[in-house]
């Protein structure tokens, strides 16, 4: 939530900060605003809406020149989307301006001791209480200034900092919100992700909790909040600049739909090494592994849906019980982690506030973490005791499609390698896995060519207004995330159900017409499902139905099938989400729907 872009250099600071802020719409924002020194003084223009209205209000940035400045999207939390909300914010001289993703916690009593001192607020913001702070404790040297206040405040933040007595430096620090920092040969940047300043340069550092940046256009320092200097290490990002640009796709989405086959063969390639499965980052022993005696997995959103396959997959596979959590409630309902347990947080930015603090309870109690993130260097990677990255590359839709399926896969390899050591699965079996893993890639590839299909189903539900999922077992755990993708972009009400459970309530929403999407992958369950797919049937529903090849069967039941490659049924979860996947985009298109950046959703969560 939130994006900041800040720069320092030889260019004018407007358009260059204006396209940094482009990169990042897809974090979620409903205002904007720059600040740039001019020579003389700081210049803000502030703008409620999209980015393109800033954009026109400054001509691309013209109206304001000067080659220092920052940057802000802005997610509404304290406050209602408006001008004087909106941020930069300034102290009342305007000499010192401030933009800040996270929230100040304590602000509040801090803004009552500010105006005791005789400040006066024009938002409700609580920003707005930083930039007097530093007005108040600013004496001529800046980082003295931001060490007093960094000291008083609570909460998570980064934050974006310009003084007009400093006007070729940039000042940003960091605690629970991402930030980072880039260098190039024209200037110096900061960022709230790296898809802002991919078109600039690809060095990077990565400013971690409590710690100082101090940015001229050619030498960029860092600090301790006691002023002390520290040394970080330069990071090269690898990502093509390409990658975060939508490449002659309409959206985003349906780019990164497409890319699922090489990110997912990205991710298990490096991992199969001699036909087995060698994950080096795990750091456990076989000993270690033997031990488990049960496993947590937190996530929030799509990485907890993953984590729902996983707990079906591991718990078949491996014989380990497993608890998952949403990481919003595992650290309120005071969980019992016993001995010999592991807890496996999974998230697509690493910035997830929740998974975070889930990670850091866990870690508080003495228990070690593996992250499974996306991002290189986020919160996650750094604190975490070990990582399993998923290579899916800059994920820029706010639906995550391509992040979701590398960490499915990240998952199944987990649950292979333990099974192995422990005996639970044979030589044998483990091949035919490893097997069905590597033709997922093109199995992927199969399904995305029936796109045309599933296009021309999905223009019969744009004017749906109730469509249900239903499965059982691991095919709960897909429609799960096929309700959230359906619901996310295309605003169609959505719910998910296990099959089980029609009868205890829920078949009394469907009636006729009604959507409802069935998914039979399991062999063992096809029955079952048939016989849930009839009683929907019964009450007038229409039924599309997503099963393995060789369930004919169910063509008699349903309205519509969708048929899927052949695969061991632990994986066919990384089969079936492709046409819920498009199936989701397509409603959302003919809907006339933000498909890259809906309403109120942000792609990294940073604060609770």
């Amino acid at each position: 939530m939130c994006g900041i872009v800040g720069y320092i250099g030889k260019q004018q600071a407007a358009p260059v900060i204006l396209d940094g802020l482009s990169k990042l719409e897809y974090r979620g924002y409903d205002s904007a605003g720059m600040a740039i020194y001019d020579g003389e003084k700081i210049q803000t223009t502030k703008a409620v809406g999209r980015l393109k209205v800033l954009e026109n209000i400054t001509r691309g940035g013209s109206t304001l020149p000067g080659t220092l400045g920052i940057g802000h999207t802005r997610w509404a939390t304290h406050g209602a989307p408006s001008d004087a909300n909106s941020h930069p914010h300034t102290n009342t001289s305007r000499t010192i301006a401030v933009v800040h993703n996270g929230i100040i916690e304590n602000y509040i009593p801090l803004k009552n001791k500010m105006q005791e001192r005789g400040y006066v607020f024009t938002s409700e913001t609580d920003t707005e209480v930083v930039a007097h702070m530093l007005d108040y404790y600013y004496q001529g040297n800046p980082l003295e200034a931001i060490r007093k206040v960094l000291h008083r405040v609570e909460g998570s933040y980064a934050l974006g900092i310009m003084f007009a007595e400093h006007p070729d430096t940039i000042f940003s620090v960091r605690k629970d919100s991402p930030l980072i920092v880039g260098q190039s040969q024209d200037g110096a940047f900061i960022a709230s992700d790296v898809p802002a300043i991919l078109k600039y340069t690809r060095n990077v550092y990565y400013v971690q909790n409590m710690e100082i940046a101090q940015l001229k256009a050619d030498e960029i320092k860092f600090f301790t909040v006691d002023e002390e200097e520290i040394h970080k290490e330069m990071v090269t990002v690898d990502w093509d600049a390409e990658a975060a640009e939508k490449g002659g796709y309409e959206h985003f989405m349906l780019k990164e739909i497409y890319e699922q086959p090489k990110t997912i063969n990205d991710t298990i390639s490096p991992r199969i090494k001699d036909n087995d499965i060698v994950i080096e980052e795990l750091g456990m022993t076989d000993e270690e592994i033997k031990a488990l005696r049960r496993i947590h997995i937190v996530a929030c959103g799509s990485a907890y849906h993953t984590g729902m396959t996983a707990k079906y997959v591991i718990e078949k596979m491996v014989r380990i019980p497993v608890e998952v959590d949403v990481a919003s409630e595992f650290r309120y309902r005071d969980p019992i982690l016993e001995e010999d347990s592991m807890v496996i947080v999974i998230s697509q930015s690493g910035e997830t506030a929740d998974t975070l603090a889930a990670l850091r309870e866990s870690k508080a109690r003495g228990f070690k973490v593996l992250g499974i993130v996306n991002v290189v260097g986020s919160s996650i990677a750094r604190e975490a005791d070990n990582i399993i990255y998923t290579w899916a590359g800059p994920e820029i839709s706010v639906a995550t499609t391509k992040a979701y399926s590398c960490q499915l896969v990240a998952l199944y390899m987990l649950s292979m390698k333990f099974a192995k050591i422990r005996g639970t699965i044979d030589e044998e079996q483990f091949q035919s896995l490893l097997g069905d893993l590597r033709r997922l890639p093109d199995q992927i590839e199969r399904l995305l060519g029936q796109k045309g299909k599933i296009q021309k189903f999905a223009n019969r539900y744009v004017g749906a207004k109730d469509i249900f999922f239903i499965g059982r077992g691991l095919d709960y755990a897909i429609s799960l995330e096929g309700s959230l993708k359906l619901k996310e972009i295309s605003y169609v009400h959505s719910e998910a159900y296990a099959a089980g459970e029609l009868k205890h309530g829920t078949i009394s929403l469907i009636e006729d017409g009604t959507l409802v999407v069935a998914l039979a992958t399991q062999p063992h369950l096809y029955q079952k499902t048939i016989s849930n797919i009839v009683e929907v049937k019964a009450r007038g529903a229409f039924v599309m139905a997503l099963t393995g090849e060789d369930n004919k069967a169910i063509e008699k039941a349903s309205d519509y099938v969708v048929y899927l490659p052949e695969t061991s049924p632990y994986f066919a979860n990384s089969l079936a989400i492709i046409p819920l996947q498009l199936f989701a985009y397509y409603v959302a298109v003919g809907k006339g729907c933000d498909v890259d950046k809906p309403r109120n959703l942000a792609k990294s969560v940073t604060v609770e």
